[in-house]
Formats: structure tokens, sequence, C-alpha cells
């Protein structure tokens, strides 16, 4: 068969790579990062060690992508809403799809919160991952007509203060309730229009 014709069928490799990941997430919930082990992941797969390592080199790696899927499709979405939409869309819209994202996948999202000072891949992968939300907030900022530039009060250094605080209130939220992260999310968009001046 032409490889053209089989560019439609999802390959064995992504199959079995996207199996390891769902068995990660579960095994987050079921018996936590710590006790978690590749033989845990690799069973679960339905696969064998030697299997697994082909694909990741160790429960980091594998914990590391599945943070990297996570938050890619988020991404993806919100930095196409940052550059288009009209400031308070943007923001509302920035604000739902974190909401959907904590609900559906908050183990994975704290689990790279707690291991980002200490598993350097994961490390690595949240700070750039914070760095472009705050471009795009950035961008919102700006649009909305906060000054740029490297003062305290400007657009950026404030992007960086949101994001971290949108990061810190949906980590303690999101272990509470749907109600708590749904509260919590109005209190973190009521901020971030209050600071790009669209309150009023």
């Amino acid at each position: 068969m032409p490889a053209r014709s089989r560019r439609g069928t999802e390959r064995k490799g992504d199959v079995r790579e996207r199996a390891i990941l769902d068995t990660c997430e579960a095994l987050l919930a079921r018996k936590g990062y710590d006790a978690m082990t590749v033989g845990d992941v690799a069973q679960g797969a339905g696969i064998t060690r030697g299997a697994l390592y082909f694909y990741f080199g160790s429960k980091q790696e594998v914990v590391t992508a599945l943070v990297a899927r996570t938050v890619e499709h988020l991404w993806e979405r919100s930095r196409s809403t940052a550059q288009a939409d009209e400031p308070r869309q943007a923001i509302a819209a920035a604000m739902r799809r974190t909401v959907e994202l904590w609900s559906a996948h908050g183990l994975v999202m704290r689990t790279a919160i707690d291991l980002s000072l200490t598993v350097p891949e994961i490390g690595e992968l949240w700070d750039h991952t914070a760095d472009l939300f705050i471009s795009a907030i950035t961008s919102v900022l700006e649009r909305a007509g906060v000054q740029t530039g490297g003062d305290p009060t400007q657009a950026p250094a404030m992007a960086r203060a949101l994001c971290w605080m949108i990061e810190r209130t949906f980590y303690h939220a999101s272990q509470d309730s749907p109600e708590t992260l749904r509260e919590a999310s109005a209190t973190c968009e009521h901020i971030w229009l209050t600071s790009a001046g669209l309150t009023a």
C-alpha cells in the first residue's frame, strides 16, 4: 500500500505511546508518582519494560510527555485566541479552557507543579509552558491598552504575576470541588480584567 494511503491510519507506535501515557495518568491517580514504577506503566499499557524503553528512557520522561500532551492543545487554542479575539473575549475563553483542562487533568497538572523543582525535564517543560502563557497574557494586556516595557507596572511583569497567580489558585482549587474550581476561575478572570482596565 502506498505511504500516502496509510497516513490516515494511526501508526502502531502512536497507539502504544498513547496507551503508555493513558496508563501513566491512571497510575498517578491510583498509586501516586513515587509508588508508580516503569514496570507498572508497561504492564498497564500491555507491553514489556523493554518495549516501553523504546519510547521513554525513564518514569520521569513518561510523566514529562504526559504533561506535554495535557497542555499542548490548551496552548494552541489559547495562542490563537490571545492574538485574534477582543481582549474581554480572549480572557473569558482562556479561563474557560483553563477550567476544562484542570477539571479533566488536575492531577497531572498538580504532579507537574510538585515535580517541577526536583525533576529537571519536568521543570524545563513547565517553565517553557509558563513562558508561552505569559506571552499570551502579555498580548491580551497590551491589546487592552496596558503599556509594554520593563517596568513592574507594565504588561510583561503583570502577565508573569497573573500567570503564576492563576497556576497556584487552580492548584489548590482543583483539589476541592468543581464548584470551587469555577469560583476560583471567576476570581482570576476578574483580577485579569481589572489588571487590563476592563471592569468598567
